[in-house]
């Protein structure tokens, strides 16, 4: 890769993405050498500025940065990396170094889940969730059906603001009814997860 490092006198701005949750997680600097190791051990190093030698992220904390991909922009002067990060980035211990979480909004459907496995064990009074659970499994699954239904008219006739409403709906109310069977919603996910690996197999 042909970097021009003359023109912030032998740096580059290298800024570090989450390869699978697509988040900035730093911004640093690289001259040459330290671009150089980061493509031969596949950790990230930097050049400190502050420190005024190369410095691989992670070397005291164990939190490295490990490349996925790396690409140049337009005129070959910034550097986009993608990474897997062995643990928070931030050395306040934040996962970025904007304070942000380092999740996409799909793992809220995790912290949904023990939330709902929580009122399940404590069915605590005046609850929706708890009042769902104590109807039992067939009427849970009739709310399940309905949910269903009004997704699909939202679908069909609907506004994408009311399908997206009605879809979550759905996916709450079978939450609760795969709770009360004993299942959680990564039961779900690992079943596509083997769908897709034997369907690929097939392919």
């Amino acid at each position: 890769m042909d970097l021009d490092f003359g023109k912030m006198n032998g740096l580059v701005p290298a800024i570090i993405q989450d390869n699978y949750t697509q988040k900035v997680l730093m911004l640093g600097f690289m001259n040459e050498e330290a671009y150089n190791k980061t493509v031969e051990t596949g950790k990230v190093t930097f050049f400190s500025r502050t420190k005024n030698r190369l410095w691989t992220k992670g070397e005291e904390s164990g939190n490295f940065l490990h490349v996925v991909s790396i690409a140049a922009d337009c005129d070959n002067d910034t550097l986009l990396i993608k990474v897997n990060p062995a643990g928070p980035v931030c050395h306040t211990g934040a996962d970025t170094c904007w304070g942000e979480k380092n999740e996409q909004d799909i793992m809220f459907l995790k912290e949904l889940q023990d939330f709902i496995d929580k009122r399940h064990e404590e069915m605590p009074e005046k609850s929706y969730t708890t009042s769902l659970f104590k109807s039992g499994v067939n009427k849970m699954a009739q709310k399940v059906g309905e949910e269903a239904v009004e997704t699909i008219i939202e679908a069909c006739n609907g506004t994408d603001e009311r399908l997206i409403y009605e879809g979550a709906d759905l996916l709450y109310h079978l939450i609760v009814l795969l709770t009360s069977k004993g299942y959680r919603i990564e039961d779900l996910a690992r079943e596509l997860k083997e769908r897709h690996s034997e369907n690929w197999k097939k392919h």
